[in-house]
């Protein structure tokens, strides 16, 4: 029998399948510019609110991860500090400026907004100041969604230097329920996840090539102390949650 839960896995695995292909492009083109940020000792700065903030905690001090990678992480922003605040603060103008400020974002550096939906103000926000500043911007966004929401407004897409479509639906959900009108099992964090270590696992072969690839080991493997301790000391100046 099939079961809800095969669906969404059957769901997921058939759009991590296309996007290896849809994404080739724009992923190779992520891939060449944070290379060339590491090679210039730059960084990459990882933005997103609600369960989008989730891609720059997933990068942030991760074992396999590269350590020039700095999540942007704002409280109101998030979850944690009250979920329906956060929604409503997603949507307000002027709640990113001061947040960034504590980053030291600058020419060369790379800045990944992920916005499933594409249109809320902060993110947008987030992604003009990152361009005023000189980052390269990439964002991780749903194309439909934000098509199928935008009404004319300006978008995510419309803004980001390389667009990362993740392919998810309008309402992130791919699963409809029997009987209901309803959809669960929503699919753009999983995807962005998967999009972001791509690119970086990438980087971080060819940065290896070069004779310094910044990447955390975990803390349970031989010698993970003194190399992950190596990494902090060295990127800890620029990252201020290490």
């Amino acid at each position: 029998m099939t079961t809800v839960q095969n669906l969404y896995f059957d769901d997921l695995i058939g759009r991590l399948t296309a996007l290896k292909t849809a994404l080739a492009e724009p992923m190779a083109r992520a891939q060449d510019a944070i290379v060339e940020t590491a090679r210039r000792d730059g960084l990459v700065y990882v933005f997103g609110t609600g369960h989008s903030h989730m891609l720059a905690e997933e990068v942030h001090f991760r074992a396999g991860g590269l350590a020039l990678t700095v999540p942007i992480l704002s409280g109101p922003t998030m979850l944690h500090e009250g979920a329906v605040a956060g929604t409503a603060f997603e949507r307000t103008e002027g709640v990113i400026g001061p947040i960034i400020d504590r980053y030291p974002i600058g020419p060369g550096d790379i800045l990944f907004v992920s916005s499933n939906s594409g249109i809320n103000a902060v993110p947008l926000e987030a992604a003009r100041i990152g361009k005023s500043k000189g980052a390269t911007v990439i964002a991780i966004t749903s194309v439909a969604y934000s098509s199928a929401a935008a009404k004319g407004r300006e978008r995510l897409a419309d803004i980001a230097d390389i667009v990362l479509d993740n392919g998810s639906p309008p309402g992130d959900a791919v699963v409809a329920i029997e009987g209901s009108p309803l959809k669960a099992g929503p699919v753009s964090t999983a995807i962005g996840v998967a999009i972001i270590n791509a690119i970086l696992a990438g980087v971080a072969a060819r940065l290896a090539a070069d004779g310094d690839a910044p990447v955390y080991l975990s803390a349970n493997m031989p010698g993970a102390k003194d190399v992950n301790e190596q990494l902090v000391a060295r990127f800890r100046p620029r990252n201020p949650h290490l």
